[in-house]
């Protein structure tokens, strides 16, 4: 797993001869009705707004992110339909790798969550057939390759951690309930570590949005 910045929206205009950043500009445009638009200091402003619920002045402002995860975790991600999305297609391009999963216990209370307590034998025994079935779907797969097929039939020999890559693009108001719903402990763990990722990168770019939201440390 890994997620990196690759884009904030970047404002254009000066305000009383200064740059706006992105929230300076999300503030901006949410006092376009008032006098004191071109006024910087806007903490307040958005403690506000988020503590009121207007959401709207949020959607003025992108932030897009890569990730690198696997098959299993990407449908997820995509389910977050007010984003935009970019990934890597297994049409046009070989696999480029697999991740392995550390082996969790299923919770028999709750089916979206599960346990760490795993004995290492068993630890063992399920890395140990990760590793056998990709070895095996690696094999076949570039043997398809060679006899001619195309990738988007040989793709069909992978298993579910392949690694992929996705460029995610949405709004800061899309954002913050991405974060908040995927931090949560119902959420995958290979999941809420993406989104705990995005979320220490959000609070670096939004420190003033983060600090209204509560996110003053990396959920855990």
């Amino acid at each position: 797993m890994n997620v990196r910045l690759i884009s904030v929206t970047n404002p254009l205009i000066e305000v009383q001869d200064r740059p706006l950043t992105p929230e300076g500009l999300i503030a901006y445009c949410a006092r376009v009705s008032s006098p004191r638009q071109e006024n910087l200091d806007y903490e307040k402003l958005l403690a506000y707004c988020i503590s009121h619920r207007h959401w709207s002045i949020f959607e003025m402002v992108d932030m897009t992110v890569e990730i690198v995860t696997s098959r299993a975790i990407s449908p997820q991600i995509l389910r977050h339909r007010s984003f935009v999305f970019q990934e890597f297609s297994q049409r046009y391009a070989r696999a480029q790798g697999f991740e392995t999963c550390a082996p969790r216990r299923q919770d028999t209370g709750n089916r979206q969550n599960s346990i760490s307590d795993l004995d290492e034998e068993t630890v063992s025994w399920f890395t140990e057939a990760q590793e056998e079935i990709r070895g095996l779907s690696e094999k076949k797969y570039n043997e398809a390759l060679e006899k001619g097929i195309a990738r988007e039939c040989a793709r069909m020999l992978l298993p579910l951690n392949t690694q992929t890559k996705l460029y995610m693009k949405g709004s800061v108001r899309s954002w913050i309930h991405y974060i908040e719903v995927r931090t949560d402990p119902s959420t995958q763990k290979e999941h809420r570590d993406i989104a705990n990722a995005v979320r220490e990168i959000f609070t670096k770019e939004f420190p003033v949005t983060s600090r209204a939201l509560g996110w003053t440390q990396a959920a855990r």
